[in-house]
């Protein structure tokens, strides 16, 4: 069972609360919105605490150390594709243009023999809440919908 943990960063602004969301890199995105969004997040195994993977794959995704303060537990979800999703909410700002995100690599085009390297996340953006329930993959908006619950 593969496991990811994420921190979702948010703000309040004169156009509500907004989140943090990063838009998956690679060229299976490359030319898709909807769907292709994402809270920053990564994988872990099961000796490492998944709070303490959320905060170092923050700063794998972003490469940038992860806010300090309080965390707010959304609980998990299981994605279409099986994977466990752990999230903590944080009130934080920080300016995506400072943003330098980690890399992996792949062959490309398939059964090419190339192997090349892609952002984890190729554009990161303060989203409103309703616009970005739009693009998020499916079953991580019932982190948007906790985040609200814990706001009110």
């Amino acid at each position: 069972m593969r496991r990811s943990a994420g921190l979702l960063l948010f703000r309040r602004s004169e156009r509500g609360t907004e989140v943090l969301l990063g838009h998956m890199g690679g060229p299976f995105f490359a030319r898709r919105d909807a769907g292709a969004w994402s809270v920053p997040k990564g994988e872990y195994g099961p000796e490492e605490p998944a709070l303490e993977a959320a905060r170092r794959e923050f700063q794998e995704e972003l490469g940038l150390p992860p806010p300090e303060g309080e965390t707010v537990p959304l609980g998990e979800v299981t994605q279409a594709n099986g994977k466990i999703v752990t999230v903590w909410a944080m009130e934080a700002d920080l300016d995506p243009a400072t943003v330098v995100p980690g890399t992996f690599r792949m062959e490309w085009p398939r059964g090419s023999g190339r192997v090349q390297e892609f952002p984890e996340l190729d554009r990161v953006e303060w989203l409103p809440l309703d616009r970005a329930r739009a693009l998020l993959i499916k079953a991580q908006t019932e982190f948007l919908d906790r985040l609200e619950r814990h706001m009110r």
